[in-house]
């Protein structure tokens, strides 16, 4: 129910712009005017305060529980900041936030109870009524204030804007037209569009009339060149070499190394293996040496197996690894490897594409030099052989008939196709163009000399070849220096085409690798902000419960969060004299300088959790200068009933040792400040209920009964002392701690109890039956 109540509370927070600072067992404590000034902050809080008693009487009826609140305000001035290590919590400090206590404390259930501060800033909006809660409360009496109850609305509320959006010349969200009714313009355009703005309309309504045509075209060319990151490419890169202006930026580029860029080189062999295939299977007959294709598809393979061996580590060997990486890490080595593998692989069908020329003629064939003889068959004359030289070969030719085998051999060439040389070498370029994080200009460059090479071969070695090639047809042969030009013009402009589309490529490389080095600072600033945010939220919640909440990917801000514990130690510790020493004057710095000294002690609190022998204690909040703790709120401890008492309140009495501790801490400070600080403590067990409740600002806090009486226990107590309930006292005896009774003491809603001090720790504590304790050796008063 409480958290159903703070739920709607934050709701109302909201609405009424108010800034929910924390919340003190059931009180919810929240001030207007702050961070941001507000001139309606006195009437915000009274309508928030007004709502906040309709919305518990709506529970108190659909529920028919007995609950009702007191409201309080006050208006004054606040000094706000986060203090201490630990369980950090957005606070205001004061006088007046003191006061702004006593009003609700003071109060009526049911009713909204003002300051006369207060009364001065709603004006005419409420109607009043005395309520002389000065007469009640001592503080309001000293303070000289008068108290009155809202007793009726008299204007309807009416959010106004705050002094900072007045400062800069902005209005409120309540002051901006809706955009649930539409204007006439916007009614106009509903036919056509769901557009929900004029100017969104007079945009369609333009491009409807053609009139915004260019104009549009431009603003959309412009935002897709900006969002693909060409521009910002253009305005950081050299527009010839496309190199990055930033020398780290280009470095980082040149050296950063692409998941599979080894794996594009295996296109290299598998190209050459390609063309041996088709050699085979389309040249068979050719002069050359299929051996030289093969040899290069070897020495190909290995070399590309060493540059992507690391693409494929998986069945790979680590020294092949090795050798992967020194390729990589190496930016001139890489290049150079890269390139290799295309010059070997043109070099292997040019050196085929050169014996298969040496061979196609006859004249070849019949005469190797001046010195060898030839010899042929005739098919009109069987079995005999004729020898001739070279200087008889003419006249032999003439006097041979037509019909002779000789020209039979003469017209069928070695290298019948000699054309898919050219087509072997745009394979070859291809897997060229494959090759990544090399330079576009160093890859045209080795086109550059591959086509060139490929062509010089077309014009001048394999001239012969391919004007007497069988693919040519008649009408072919007759134009066949037109078409044999044409064959290296179109390997030169589809090589134009290629280094164009090498360049884009390159241009998108680099835009990639833009946006990947953002992705990558964003993801390290997200990544450190998670570790913040997580830091942040382990400070703000015990660690236990926060691993719930971070764990929770889908969690909505009603889901409740609680847990029940039997056996657990709450303690109270407060500085009863920090109230005096506490000064709102200009020598403090309207009470800055108060505060700091208090976050020193408070942060020295803090820092005795770190010991690991308090692993199990868990600060559970600060109200001004007291300090709240718990122990046994573990829920990976785990206990039996027929434990025995030290184990089962063994968490008790080490809240009794860090107790301790903290009056040791103190007087350590007031040794350095030259201060008499002294520490009031309450301390009690028992059953809790602990949970998050609150739509916003998850704020983890305990309640129950205990909570109460170890609350009474420090505000009854005496200073310099840590007084305990009976029930408490017969658990700590089984450790050895020594209690003096101070008697009965008159506890708010509890009755008189019994209560005692506890004085300290017996040296030698000698136990009999479990029920009496040997005092003689206790330790000085002084050191407690």
């Amino acid at each position: 129910m409480l958290n159903e109540l703070f739920f709607r509370f934050d709701g109302l927070a909201e609405k009424y712009h108010q800034l929910r600072i924390k919340i003190l067992g059931d009180c919810y404590y929240c001030i207007s005017g702050a961070p941001r000034e507000r001139s309606d902050h006195a009437v915000n809080c009274v309508h928030m305060g007004l709502s906040m008693i309709d919305a518990i009487k709506y529970v108190r009826e659909t529920t028919g529980c007995t609950v009702d609140m007191r409201v309080g305000i006050h208006t004054g001035a606040v000094l706000a900041g986060v203090l201490g290590q630990r369980q950090w919590q957005f606070d205001v400090y004061s006088k007046d936030v003191v006061l702004a206590n006593k009003m609700e404390s003071s109060g009526k259930p049911g009713r909204v109870h003002i300051s006369n501060k207060t009364l001065q800033y709603i004006g005419d909006e409420f109607e009043v009524e005395p309520a002389y809660g000065e007469k009640r409360e001592d503080a309001l009496r000293a303070a000289g204030l008068k108290t009155y109850f809202i007793s009726k609305v008299l204007m309807p509320y009416k959010p106004r804007p705050s002094l900072q959006s007045m400062k800069n010349g902005t209005k409120s969200s309540s002051s901006q037209p809706s955009r649930d009714v539409p204007s006439e313009n916007t009614m106009a355009s509903r036919d056509s569009t769901t557009l929900s703005t004029v100017e969104d309309a007079k945009v369609l309504k333009s491009l409807q009339e053609g009139n915004a045509d260019s104009s549009f075209k431009s603003k959309l060319q412009k935002e897709l060149v900006n969002r693909d990151g060409r521009s910002d490419l253009l305005s950081q890169t050299n527009m010839v070499t496309l190199s990055f202006r930033d020398g780290k930026i280009e470095h980082a580029y040149k050296h950063h190394r692409e998941t599979f860029s080894g794996a594009a080189t295996t296109a290299v062999p598998l190209v050459l293996l390609i063309i041996t295939i088709a050699r085979f299977i389309l040249l068979p007959t050719a002069g050359g040496s299929i051996l030289i294709l093969l040899g290069g598809v070897l020495l190909l393979t290995s070399m590309a197996s060493v540059s992507a061996a690391r693409s494929f580590p998986l069945r790979v060997c680590n020294a092949l690894l090795t050798a992967s990486d020194r390729v990589h890490s190496t930016v001139g080595l890489r290049v150079a490897w890269f390139t290799t593998l295309v010059i070997l692989a043109a070099a292997a069908n040019t050196l085929d594409m050169y014996f298969c020329d040496k061979i196609d003629d006859p004249f070849d064939i019949l005469a190797f030099d001046n010195a060898t003889a030839m010899s042929f068959e005739r098919t009109d004359v069987q079995n005999h052989t004729i020898k001739v030289d070279n200087e008889s070969f003419s006249q032999l030719l003439q006097e041979i008939p037509e019909e002779s085998d000789f020209f039979n051999l003469q017209t069928t060439n070695v290298c019948p196709h000699p054309a898919y040389y050219s087509y072997f070498t745009l394979l070859i370029l291809l897997a060229a163009s494959l090759l990544a994080q090399v330079s576009y200009m160093i890859k045209s460059l080795v086109m550059i000399a591959v086509v060139g090479l490929q062509c010089t071969m077309n014009l001048l070695i394999m001239k012969h070849a391919l004007e007497t090639a069988e693919d040519w047809s008649e009408y072919d042969k007759k134009r066949m220096v037109k078409d044999h030009t044409s064959l290296s013009v179109e390997l030169c402009m589809i090589t134009i085409l290629l280094m164009i589309l090498n360049r884009e490529t390159e241009k998108t490389s680099r835009v990639l690798y833009l946006w990947r080095r953002e992705v990558e600072e964003q993801r390290e600033r997200a990544a450190d902000i998670r570790q913040r945010n997580e830091a942040l939220v382990y400070n703000i919640l015990p660690q236990h419960v926060a691993t719930h909440f971070m764990g929770i990917r889908r969690k909505k801000h009603e889901e409740l969060y609680s847990q029940s514990y039997d056996e657990i130690g709450v303690l109270f510790a407060s500085m009863p004299n920090f109230g005096d020493f506490y000064s709102e004057e200009s020598v403090n710095n309207q009470g800055l300088e108060c505060l700091r000294f208090l976050n020193e002690v408070i942060s020295d609190f803090d820092g005795l959790l770190e010991l690991p022998q308090f692993h199990d204690i868990i600060k559970i909040k600060t109200i001004g200068s007291t300090y709240m703790a718990a122990s046994g709120l573990n829920p990976s401890r785990q206990v039996k009933e027929d434990d025995p008492v030290k184990v089962r309140w063994a968490h008790l009495a080490l809240l009794v040792d860090f107790a301790f501790e903290l009056v040791r801490a103190l007087q350590s400070i007031n040794e350095q400040s030259f201060n008499h600080f002294v520490l009031r403590m309450g301390i009690n067990h028992g059953p809790i209920t602990a949970g998050v409740i609150g739509a916003r600002k998850p704020h983890y806090d305990i309640w129950g009964n205990t909570v109460n009486v170890a609350s009474r226990m420090e505000s009854t107590g005496k200073a310099g002392c840590i007084q305990v309930t009976e029930e408490t006292t017969k658990i700590l005896q089984h450790f050895g701690y020594v209690f003096e009774q101070r008697g009965l003491i008159a506890v708010k809603g509890k009755g008189e109890l019994m209560t005692y001090y506890l004085v300290g720790k017996a040296a030698s504590p000698q136990q009999v039956n479990g029920e009496s304790l040997d005092y003689s050796k206790a330790e000085d008063q002084s050191q407690t």
